[in-house]
């Protein structure tokens, strides 16, 4: 059986991720810090459906720690997908100094690690933040030398330490940047579940601009169908994972006021410097190397959405949003 190392385990990619790895027979060693940057109740209620499978097994760690090169030399693993980060734009502006830690020197030691093992498969998650200013649709081979975040800042580092330790070591690294990710038990910072929360329960929702700023929203199962099929890849590679159809604001929240039968109230905010306009995948290398597409439409991937969440409402009611 294989055995796959994936940091991030209890975040919304990395937890779909090791739910397809599992279905795939893998072993998996799932590291993740459990960091409260959001309620950790999501990240637990991700955790326990990892844990109900056998060929699982959890520690808690932060990947930057000593201690993480010691459990990838006791496991063993034939890769490692390096999906822990910290993760939101606005956020990163106020603590710039945990995003590098997490994002930059949580990669490297995990580097070192695959070079100190032998481990010859690395993959890393990143962002379509990286693309600020860029033309669209966004393709891989731009520059993306004019980050505008210490998030797509951290990123973009990490990305580029990659290619070292390929050049250096032979390890075969796939780079996804991922953009704009949903589904079920998504990120209480993100707009998709925020907005779900506060319309059905007649919150007015906070816009920064007026809404016609567009997102290239991609499903969360689309994404770790895409992510787990990097594995197959050599050599050093970068590949956009997106829904390769730009929705705007004001659209997402029409599709959440349908599934919900309720109408929002809107409040609007100035649009930020640290936002992006509008976001939208060049997903051709993927369709190439990967023989991956989107399969699941923003209409349909918001109806499963609203349906998790009335589902779990009754703990995911609680759940405390980010600003």
């Amino acid at each position: 059986m294989e055995k796959i190392l994936l940091t991030g385990c209890c975040g919304f990619i990395g937890s779909k991720v090791g739910e397809l790895l599992l279905k795939k027979n893998c072993l998996v060693l799932g590291i993740d810090e459990v960091n409260d940057y959001y309620d950790v109740r999501l990240k637990e209620w991700r955790l326990a459906r990892l844990k109900k499978n056998k060929n699982f097994t959890f520690i808690k760690e932060d990947i930057a720690s000593p201690g993480v090169r010691n459990a990838v030399k006791s496991f063993g693993p034939g890769a490692i997908i390096n999906l822990a980060a910290r993760a939101g734009v606005r956020a990163s502006m106020k603590d710039p100094f945990v995003y590098f830690r997490a994002n930059l020197t949580g990669t490297l030691n995990l580097l070192e690690a695959a070079k100190e093992q032998g481990i010859k498969k690395f993959i890393l998650s990143s962002t379509s933040s990286v693309y600020a200013g860029e033309e669209m649709p966004f393709d891989e081979g731009l520059a993306v030398n004019r980050p505008i975040s210490p998030y797509a800042a951290s990123k973009k580092s990490a990305e580029a330490v990659c290619y070292t330790y390929h050049y250096l070591y032979g390890i075969d690294v796939t780079v996804f940047r991922y953009f704009t990710v949903y589904g079920p038990a998504g990120r209480p910072d993100m707009s998709i579940f925020r907005f779900i929360k506060q319309v059905d329960e007649g919150v007015p929702l906070t816009l920064f601009g007026d809404g016609t700023q567009k997102r290239d929203f991609t499903y969360v199962e689309d994404i770790a169908e895409g992510t787990v099929r990097g594995l197959n890849l050599k050599g050093f590679n970068t590949v956009n994972l997106g829904g390769n159809s730009p929705y705007s604001i004001n659209e997402l929240i029409a599709l959440i006021e349908k599934e919900l039968g309720k109408k929002a109230a809107i409040d609007y905010k100035p649009f930020q410097k640290t936002d992006m306009l509008a976001t939208w995948a060049n997903i051709e290398t993927a369709k190439k190397l990967l023989g991956w597409k989107p399969v699941t439409s923003l209409e349909a991937g918001i109806r499963k959405t609203v349906e998790w969440y009335k589902e779990n409402k009754e703990w995911a009611k609680d759940i405390a949003l980010v600003d």
